[in-house]
């Protein structure tokens, strides 16, 4: 991929947009020094680098306010950073634009047991949420693999997902309010801490909406109270289809497991060999499949899924006793990119959805895909809703190496639109899956989610070049505007 080049006008400019933000953030909050810009160059998808413009580090909403404000008045380019685990470059920098850290963000507000309601700073952990209000026995659902350092914000901007939400849902599904700066320096708040908003959902616009509408500075999400027992099963099978179909017909019995993930035999032994927790290495797939709910229920549904593994050809299953093994179960799954980075110099984490019952199919022409290629791959899935993981293994040291990987990502994205899924479950689109848009919506889909990036962003300064293929001018598409809470679509007709 090339990057655009500087925009000349901007890197000339650069001393005076520094001034500007050392008075609105003094201190260390505004970082200049090309080695210093290094730890910003790239999120989880390091095969694309590029410094940014400067770094910037507000610590409050009234600056952020600030920043937006000058930035939209000289038209300086922004994009919004949280932990940097992004694995689709949604927070890749651009060299014309400042990047903006919420780093120090990272603070619990409130804690409302009673509303069943948590509020934070962008810059909390997922996993730090949990850990606030697992005294009381409560705990917030979404959990991606990533929990112990992605940031709620970026969960938000990515719509994250996890393990769990298969019963407990995505992001979106737990999230109640957000405050917002705008481009222009506005601050809205969308939501609260009732579980549905009046008028247009535009929290479920701002939710995965990958830092291209506002930048998030507060995050009001529910928590859930800990379900009285949890117990997994952890069952192998001699083939991929057979643990597929078994996935299939575990949905189809009415059965909504807390958790239901699937791996097969490349990531097991990755992940069994990094963790050493008792993984069967005879198998050529292996789900878990979590329950939980009160003692009763749980044991009855153990035995109900039981029963549809063994028809479906299961070879081996064990059933955790207690909450230790539990999570050892979980604990390879958990695992499994940081294992698979221990058996390949580098990998290319891919993200699409797919219908539960093509699985198969697609895991057959992965593997085809993988021989033509000559790259190998490990497959880890969400596999209750179907959103699949392939780890294309490849060393961005051989020249050509990372171009087949990418060009072997792009027909498994291809491949997960044909079958009728989409082309991302919860990693976003950003930089990697920018491309492959027009695979998956007409030009006119495009222009019309456009128009709601000019509604908020009429200036197209926001995280410049990513989800978009080719990106209009506002007035090409209609002038669009929002204003006070209010959206106005002066130039389209009503709806």
């Amino acid at each position: 991929m090339k990057l655009p080049d500087p925009d000349a006008g901007i890197i000339a400019r650069r001393e005076q947009i520094i001034a500007a933000m050392r008075a609105i953030v003094p201190g260390e909050g505004v970082i200049t020094d090309a080695d210093a810009l290094a730890v910003y160059e790239s999120d989880g998808l390091t095969a694309y680098r590029q410094l940014p413009l400067i770094a910037v580090l507000p610590e409050t909403t009234a600056q952020v306010s600030r920043i937006m404000a000058y930035c939209n008045e000289h038209g300086v380019k922004i994009v919004p950073r949280g932990a940097g685990t992004s694995l689709s470059g949604g927070a890749l920098p651009a060299a014309d634009a400042i990047t903006l850290g919420l780093g120090k963000f990272n603070r619990v507000l409130d804690i409302d047991l009673a509303n069943r309601c948590v509020t934070v700073q962008p810059g909390v952990t997922n996993l730090a949420i949990s850990d606030a209000v697992a005294s009381h026995d409560f705990y917030y659902a979404p959990d991606p693999s990533s929990q112990i350092a992605c940031t709620i914000g970026g969960n938000v901007a990515e719509n994250s997902g996890g393990v769990h939400c298969l019963k407990y849902g995505l992001t979106t599904n737990n999230l109640l309010g957000v405050e917002l700066v705008l481009s222009d320096g506005e601050i809205l708040r969308l939501g609260g801490k009732h579980l549905d908003a009046a008028g247009y959902d535009l929290l479920g616009v701002i939710t995965g909406s990958e830092g291209l509408l506002g930048i998030i500075t507060e995050v009001t999400v529910r928590v859930l109270k800990k379900p009285e027992v949890a117990r997994a099963l952890l069952i192998g099978f001699p083939s991929s289809a057979a643990a597929g179909a078994a996935v299939a017909g575990i949905i189809a019995d009415g059965i909504i497991p807390g958790g239901m993930e699937m791996m097969d035999r490349p990531a097991i032994a990755a992940a069994e060999a990094f963790v050493q927790v008792g993984y069967p290495l005879d198998v050529e797939a292996l789900m878990i499949v979590e329950l939980d709910g009160p003692p009763p229920e749980v044991s009855y549904l153990i035995e109900r899924v039981r029963a549809i593994a063994e028809s479906h050809g299961a070879s081996s299953i064990r059933v955790s006793e207690t909450e230790e093994e539990r999570l050892q179960f979980w604990a390879g799954r958990k695992a499994a990119f940081p294992a698979v980075g221990r058996i390949s110099p580098d990998y290319y984490c891919m993200d699409g959805t797919i219908p539960r019952h093509r699985l198969p199919e697609v895991l057959d022409r992965i593997t085809a895909l993988s021989a033509d290629y000559g790259l190998r791959v490990a497959n880890v899935f969400h596999a209750g809703d179907g959103n699949l993981h392939p780890l294309i293994l490849y060393d961005a040291n051989k020249p050509g190496e990372l171009d087949k990987a990418e060009s072997f990502g792009s027909e498994i994205l291809t491949l997960c639109v044909e079958v009728g899924g989409v082309l991302t479950g919860e990693h976003g689109v950003g930089v990697e899956k920018r491309d492959l848009m027009g695979t998956m919506f007409t030009e006119t889909d495009l222009n019309h989610q456009q128009r709601v990036k000019c509604a908020f962003d009429p200036g197209q300064l926001l995280n410049p070049g990513k989800v978009f293929p080719i990106l209009h001018r506002c007035a090409e598409l209609g002038r669009v505007h929002i204003h006070r809470g209010e959206t106005r679509f002066p130039d389209l007709p009503s709806f």
